[in-house]
């Protein structure tokens, strides 16, 4: 499954920045193709942004990155007991 996210997640990106770039160097005269770059770079960028914090999560998750230096909040001090 991190797998298929990764790949979807480097897809995202690619679409971001391919089609960002035919946003911004479209011809003003097709204001339609300009917006629908626009609006198709945002998903490209919301979908890959949420599929790097799956992936930063999981890899958390299972050990292969080191969690945050970060003092737990009040009820994950409650949760965790004598840990903290």
């Amino acid at each position: 499954m991190a797998k298929l996210i990764a790949i979807v997640n480097v897809v995202a990106w690619s679409g971001f920045w391919a089609f960002g770039y035919l946003a911004f160097s479209g011809d003003p005269a097709n204001a339609w193709q300009m917006v629908t770059a626009a609006i198709l770079a945002f998903v490209g960028a919301a979908i890959g942004a949420l599929a790097y914090f799956w992936l930063v999560r999981h890899s958390e998750a299972t050990g292969y990155a080191r969690r945050p230096n970060q003092v737990p909040r009040e009820h994950e001090r409650a949760t965790l007991g004598d840990q903290a």
